[in-house]
Order: structure tokens, then C-alpha cells, then sequence
């Protein structure tokens, strides 16, 4: 008897270039010329190392360009925004070669601490207009170069919190029109891996944020300087969006210029752990104060509730707030 039933074919990957996606099987384009050489090894070995609990959930005061605090192979995720080397965070005034050779070797040692498949998210805007210096694509062949690979990038689009410049240029005019950015970028490697084994570890974030954080583009206001108290600060909807969607519960997130102390605030806040860095003893110190009001108030929140006295220890995960 002739079988009739139809026979679905495997299918395949549209040719580069081309518009429609007409099937799922990708092999073909990643074993193709194009991805030679840029895959990662098949048989990785996976990697993580605890850090010593004294050096957990600290910010220390100094330079990220070295961290011996860190064993390697042990932090989970790094989400940082680095200083923008426009005299608002750093006496320096560094000219684009230097600026990048400080990040590349903050990088470079982040590369070392991260876990095998940990992530590095990078917050980053572009400069100037005249010319137009873009950062964003300076970083991506810096990190390539150390060895991450890219797993993509996210607009933030800050929309009408951007407060564009009204540096129109020449105004209704195509003698030289100016460009206004209502956008930064976030940019996302992996080290060795794009994969991270699970174990035990626990899945925080819901269908709902998967579905919409997937996607890359971002839509959410920025702060204000005044509000936070530090020159350039990013809200706290954006670590909060990568610590959940790229992290498991207890793992380790570093900002290696922490600044106001955002990513920390989110980190603790999503059940994570923390380790910090920055060279001004000015924004340690913030960073220390937002973390240790955002715990006492939680702890004083669980006492009402709880119709409690006072505990010896003021958080859930065990925060040492203090810098070196």
C-alpha cells in the first residue's frame, strides 16, 4: 500500500539578503564563509568559581582595571555604563585612542572574571556631531578583539525623556541639517559560550517580560541628573531588564564604573548579588547610601507587615556595604 501522507521537508534559512524567512534550519548560513572562524568551540568546558563572601555585595573604591577582589570565572553578567569622557565624571581629558585603551583593558579583565558563558551589556551613547564619533562601534571591535562574542544590540529609545538638543543645524534647511539622538545603544556579548548551565538556579523573569525584552528595541524614559545626584546616570529599568532576562537568581552582577550605584540597587532588588567599582570616593559613597536606604526600607516594610521587631540583619541576601 502506497503511503500518502504528506512528507514535510526539512527546511532551511533564507539566503542572506533576502527578505522572507521561509524556514528554520539555520545550519547552512552559520557553516557558511561567513561565520568562519567566529563560532565558539563545541566542547566547552563550563566554568564558575565562588568569590569569597567578604567581597560579596561591596563597592570598592578604585580602579576596574584591575579586580584581584574577583577570582576569574566568576561573575554571571556585567552591566555597565561607562564615563563618556566629557570631563562630567573624570578629571581626565582623554583623546579617543587613550579613552578606548582604559575601556578595552576594563573589558579585558571583566573578560577574565566572567563565567564560561557570562554575559557583558554594555550601555553605551555617541558623541559629538562634528564629527559624529561613534562609539558604540569603537567598543564592539574592541570587545571582539578580546575575544567576547557579540550576541546583539538594543536600542534604548529614550523617546520624549531624551530632551533632544535644538542644535538643528541649518533649520529647514539640506544645507547641513543636524542629526538629534533620541537613542543609546546596549550592547551584549558572551564569553566562550553563548549558553550558561542552569543547575539548580532559578528563572526570574515572567512570559510576559521574555516576549517583550526579547526584542531590540527598548522603550523607557532616562532620569535626570538632579534626581539621582550624579552627572550621567541611567534608570534603573535598565539593568533591571538585562539582570533579569541574562541572569538566574543569586547569580553575581559587576559594574565596573558604577557611578550612582544603579545596577547594585537593581541587582539586590531582583535577588542577585553585587560587586561594584569606582575610582571617586564622591559616588561610592552614593552608591553605598541608595543601597542602604533601599534596605532599610525594605526592612521596615517586612516589619510592619510582619508586626515585627527589628532583626540584626537588615537584608535578605546579606549585604556588606562598605568600600575599600
Amino acid at each position: 500500500m502506497i503511503d500518502t501522507r504528506f512528507k514535510r521537508n526539512g527546511t532551511e534559512t533564507s539566503s542572506f539578503g533576502t527578505s522572507g524567512r521561509i524556514n528554520h534550519d539555520s545550519s547552512k548560513f552559520y557553516d557558511s564563509k561567513l561565520y568562519a572562524g567566529k563560532k565558539p568551540p563545541e566542547n566547552v568546558q563550563f566554568i564558575e568559581k565562588p568569590i569569597p563572601f567578604e567581597n560579596l555585595d561591596r563597592i570598592f573604591c578604585k580602579s576596574s582595571e584591575v579586580m584581584e577582589e574577583i577570582p576569574d570565572y566568576s561573575i554571571n553578567l556585567m552591566v555597565t555604563s561607562p564615563p563618556y569622557n566629557v570631563k562630567k565624571e573624570y578629571d581626565e581629558d582623554l583623546s579617543l585612542e587613550e579613552y578606548r585603551k582604559l575601556l578595552k583593558t576594563v573589558f579585558k579583565e571583566t573578560f577574565n572574571k566572567l563565567v564560561t558563558g557570562g554575559r557583558a551589556c554594555i550601555n553605551v551613547a555617541n558623541l559629538g556631531r562634528k564629527p559624529y564619533i561613534p562609539l558604540h562601534s569603537y567598543i564592539i571591535e574592541d570587545m571582539l578583539d578580546i575575544g567576547f562574542y557579540m550576541r546583539g544590540e538594543i536600542i534604548w529609545n529614550k523617546a520624549s525623556s531624551a530632551s533632544p538638543s535644538t542644535a538643528w543645524g541649518s533649520w529647514l534647511s539640506a544645507a547641513n541639517p543636524v542629526l538629534r539622538d533620541i537613542h543609546e545603544y546596549i550592547l551584549v556579548f558572551s564569553k566562550e559560550s553563548f549558553s550558561r548551565k542552569r543547575g539548580d538556579k532559578k528563572n526570574t523573569i515572567t512570559k510576559e517580560d521574555f516576549m517583550e525584552w526579547t526584542k531590540s528595541v527598548w522603550t523607557f524614559p532616562a532620569v535626570s541628573a538632579k534626581s539621582i545626584g550624579h552627572p550621567a546616570p541611567f534608570p534603573e529599568e535598565l539593568p533591571h531588564r538585562l539582570i533579569q532576562l541574562y541572569t538566574f537568581e543569586d547569580d553575581v552582577v559587576l559594574d565596573p564604573f558604577v557611578g550612582s550605584g544603579t545596577t547594585c540597587l537593581a541587582a539586590i532588588k531582583d535577588g542577585r548579588h553585587f560587586i561594584g567599582y569606582d575610582i571617586s570616593n564622591e559616588y561610592v559613597d552614593l552608591a553605598n547610601k541608595r543601597v542602604r536606604q533601599y534596605i532599610s526600607q525594605k526592612s521596615q516594610k517586612t516589619l510592619f507587615e510582619n508586626n515585627q521587631y527589628p532583626s540584626p540583619k537588615v537584608s535578605s541576601n546579606k549585604a556588606k556595604l562598605h568600600s575599600l
